[in-house]
This record gives structure tokens, C-alpha cells and sequence, in this order.
């Protein structure tokens, strides 16, 4: 392998001083211990971009099992994957060590395995910081920082790379797609954070790989769209996802439904995923419930369109139709039932929400769902799927004192009583 680039102090902005102190010492603990150790990946990018990294990975040439020896505070997890967590204070720093090429007879099954597909189930072959670098994912992601000496070692002109503001992975991107179909979505995910482009061949090599995607384990599949849609950019992710073909894998049901040509659909989720963004950027709390139940409202729609035309929605139904949902879209995306159960309460409010006759609304108000069933209202009104009556209705009535929520209940039961009853929705839901 080619000499690295070295990059002095005075051709980059890196500083000791921009790293986090948990980090700096993991790192000098290992070098004068006698091992390799370097800040490598993501932290390294950030901080070129001036953007403050949300951790720092370390990567050194001691194994698992030597780090964790000379770090009290530390545990090995993972088993694709071996890496270290050492604790440092509050910190939880990851160190990794160098991995090589593989060679599965000399290695073993116990250090590399790969599926009939080639997608590497097993990865745990140790090699050198050269070895390393080829091995990682894009070349922005392959540089490596030492802090004593304030230089960085690019071994794949990612420097370069980050400076042209282009994503290109590393070696041959159909097989290191193979390698691990995950690439793709990460490709995504940075290319639309970051605001890079992906380079031609990387691109290209996308829609030849995306249906691997489907090799994926549904557990690991759940928590890399989560990555892609909770980021503050899940709009932009969407449309990304949909122009390389790779939403319909993700969410085959709600594309199917995208596809049949709803006059609300699209804004539907469009304006959720707005939602979702504005709230991440202000640092609010986002549940992964009410994210999913809106990506899923289509599909669920076009189920009950199927099941109940031209009969009325009932709880009952709603219940038959969402299990058969979940349990449809959990082969794909394995939603725990922490969400699942959230996302059920999400959508049946969406019928308890009209009926405020009696106690009724007063026993809504109460739910602990509430605020995200409204919330879903709001944006079913937005998109145009039912009118606009309800929404301003609750925006009133949940801050208005006792007397006057009984007021606004008693002058909706006389309204019933002398008009006869209207539906709301523009599709009977």
C-alpha cells in the first residue's frame, strides 16, 4: 500500500483542544502502553467541517481483549463486530482495532463469515492502520488523528474528498455494498446531513445493491431508519430514499399507497416529517411512535379501504387491520412493542377524537395519549384527508378552564340535536 498523506498542524484545523478529554486520554493511555491509537472516523470529519462531532471513536492496533485489560472502566460487545466501550468519567468512548482483509480458511469461522450473498457476517480479523483504512466505509471516514502530534494520516484522499464535499466509499462499490447493504443507507444519511454528493460510481452502484437491503436483520434495519429519520432531516431522507428506490423496500405498504395516488398521502407524511425536523432541531422531544404511525397512516387507510367499503371504521376494525399492519411491516422493520402499542393508541384516538358528546371528552383529554393523538389530528386536517372543525375545537377546549369545556360539550350536544349527523372525513374515517 501506498505511504499515507501526512497532514501537518499547519495545513488542517484540528486542535487537541476541540477534542474531549475522555478521548485524549484513551488515546494516550493505549499509545504509551506501546499500541497504535488514533481518533478515526466521523469526530475526525466533523471536526474538519467545523462541526462539533456527538462522540469521539478511537482506533488502535491492541485487540479487544488488550484494551479491555487496560482499561478498568470497559466491556467488549458485539459479536459481527467486536468493539470496546471504555468509560471515562460521564464519556463512553469507542475503541476499535484495526481490521484487515479477509481470508476466511486461515481466519476461521469464529473471526470472518460471510453469507452466499457475500455480506460479511462475522468481521472481526485484525490487521494494520493501512489495512484498516481501505476497510472503512468512505473515504471522509478514513482519516486518523493523533493528538500528540496534531497530524492526520490519510491513507484514501479523503481530506480531498471532504473538501469536494463528496461521499465516495471505499474499493469497489458493489462489493463493499455487498459487504454490508447497510452502506447504502449510510451513503443517505450523509449525503443529506452533510449536503455531499454521492460520487457517480457510488451512486450507480446503489440501484444495482438496494435489494439487498432485504438480508438485512429486521432488529438492526429498525435502528438504522431511525438513524435516517431523526436526524433533523427526514424530509430530505424521504425524498432521497424515494428517488433511489429504497423507500419501497423499507415501507412497501406505504409506497404501495403513495403509488395509488392519494390526494393526501404524500402531503400527509410530508408535513409529519416537516414536524419531525422543526422538533429535532429545537431540541423537543420526538417519539419513534408517532413517527412510524404517520409513515404507516397511508398504508393502514388503503387496509381499511379494503376491509370495511363501504362499512363504517370501528375500533374493532381499526385494531384487526392495524395488527395485521404491524405484524406485516415488523418481517421488514422490527418494531418493538414500546412503539407498536403507542402507535395503536395513536390511531384508534383518531376515532375517539370526533365523539365528545357526554364525559366523553373529558375522558379523551385524560389519555395519556392525548397530545400525540392530536397532534396527528392536526396534521390529518393539514393534509386535507378530513376537514378542518375538530382540530380548532381541542386547540380550545384542552386550555380553557371546566366551566367552559362544559359549555363547548353542551353546545355540541344541542347542535346534534337539531341537525342530523354529518361526517367530517372525507373517506367515512
Amino acid at each position: 500500500m501506498a505511504e499515507p498523506n501526512i497532514i501537518g498542524s499547519n495545513s488542517h484545523s484540528l486542535s487537541p483542544k476541540k477534542i474531549s478529554s475522555g478521548a485524549i486520554k484513551v488515546v494516550e493511555k493505549l499509545q504509551l502502553n506501546g499500541y497504535q491509537s488514533y481518533l478515526v472516523g466521523g469526530c475526525v470529519r466533523d471536526l474538519l467541517m467545523d462541526v462539533k462531532p456527538k462522540d469521539f471513536d478511537v482506533a488502535t492496533n491492541a485487540t479487544p481483549e488488550q484494551v479491555k485489560e487496560l482499561f478498568n472502566r470497559s466491556r467488549i460487545i458485539g459479536r459481527r463486530f467486536q468493539i470496546v466501550h471504555v468509560r471515562v468519567g460521564s464519556e463512553i468512548i469507542e475503541v476499535t482495532t484495526f481490521r484487515a482483509q479477509h481470508t476466511d480458511k486461515k481466519n476461521g469461522p469464529n473471526k470472518s463469515r460471510r453469507s452466499a450473498k457475500g455480506m460479511l457476517l462475522r468481521d472481526n480479523i485484525f490487521g494494520s492502520v493501512e489495512e484498516d483504512a481501505i476497510r472503512r466505509d468512505f473515504t471522509m471516514n478514513a482519516l486518523y488523528y493523533c493528538p500528540k502530534k496534531n497530524s492526520i494520516s490519510d491513507y484514501v484522499d479523503g481530506l480531498a474528498d471532504i473538501n469536494d464535499r463528496i461521499i465516495r466509499i471505499i474499493g469497489e462499490p458493489s462489493q463493499r455494498y455487498r459487504e454490508d447493504p447497510v452502506r447504502i443507507l449510510r451513503a443517505i444519511r450523509f449525503s443529506v446531513k452533510l449536503g455531499f454528493s454521492i460520487e457517480i460510481g457510488s451512486s450507480i452502484a446503489i440501484n444495482k445493491s438496494r435489494l439487498l437491503l432485504a438480508d438485512i436483520s429486521p432488529a438492526r434495519l429498525f435502528d438504522e431508519v431511525l438513524k435516517l429519520f431523526m436526524n433533523g432531516y427526514a424530509l430530505a431522507t424521504f425524498v432521497a430514499l424515494r428517488e433511489y428506490g429504497i423507500f419501497e423496500i423499507l415501507f412497501p405498504a406505504t409506497e404501495k399507497a403513495l403509488t395509488n395516488d392519494s390526494t393526501y398521502y404524500l402531503q400527509f407524511i410530508e408535513q409529519a416529517l416537516i414536524n419531525t425536523d422543526k422538533r429535532i432541531r429545537k431540541r423537543q422531544r420526538v417519539t419513534p411512535a408517532f413517527l412510524f404511525a404517520a409513515l404507516l397512516w397511508p398504508a393502514l387507510k388503503e387496509r381499511e379501504k379494503k376491509s370495511l367499503q363501504p362499512k363504517k371504521i370501528s375500533v374493532f376494525s381499526l385494531h384487526a387491520d392495524a395488527e395485521k399492519l404491524i405484524v406485516s411491516q415488523s418481517k421488514i422493520l422490527a418494531i418493538p412493542r414500546r412503539f407498536s402499542l403507542p402507535m395503536r393508541e395513536i390511531w384508534e384516538l383518531q376515532l375517539r377524537l370526533p365523539r365528545r358528546a357526554g364525559n366523553q371528552a373529558f375522558k379523551v383529554l385524560d389519555n395519556k395519549r392525548f397530545r400525540a393523538g392530536y397532534d396527528f389530528l392536526l396534521l390529518r386536517e393539514d393534509s386535507g384527508e378530513i376537514e378542518s372543525d375538530l382540530g380548532p375545537w381541542w386547540t380550545v377546549f384542552q386550555d380553557v378552564d371546566e366551566p367552559t369545556q362544559r359549555e363547548m360539550v353542551n353546545k355540541i350536544e344541542t347542535s346534534r340535536q337539531k341537525t342530523p349527523k354529518k361526517i367530517s372525513s372525507k373517506n367515512n374515517s
